[in-house]
């Protein structure tokens, strides 16, 4: 993977995915970007990156959902997401979303791998 210019702010958590034309309108995409599941969807011209994995079950198939009112519904058992920030249509905590940039037709996602202090 590429990274963004260095002389750009935080662009070392920043990582190439895809090209902006590799994303069918409101399909998913599965990306693992540090060893973290990444679901991209394309709505327009808004490109949204979530975690892929539904914290109902922990499976990985977010990227597999169907977009109903601005969110993503897990294929699994029904539950959205809203595709702005991950959080459940109550409000409530959900998936981790990500900041995305587009440049040059290169889609581009802050990820920061979490570390876990056992």
């Amino acid at each position: 993977m590429k990274f963004l210019n260095p002389s750009e702010p935080d662009s070392e958590d920043f990582f190439q995915v895809c090209k902006l034309s590799d994303l069918k309108e409101k399909q998913g995409r599965k990306f693992i970007v540090n060893e973290v599941q990444i679901a991209v969807f394309k709505i327009g011209e808004n490109v949204f990156a979530l975690n892929n994995v539904c914290p109902h079950q922990h499976s990985a198939i977010i990227y597999d959902g169907f977009i109903e009112d601005d969110c993503i519904v897990c294929p699994a058992h029904g539950w959205k997401f809203r595709l702005t920030d991950g959080k459940l249509p109550s409000g409530s905590k959900g998936l981790d979303s990500y900041k995305v940039k587009i440049l040059n037709e290169f889609i581009w996602i802050k990820v920061i791998q979490k570390k876990f202090n056992w």
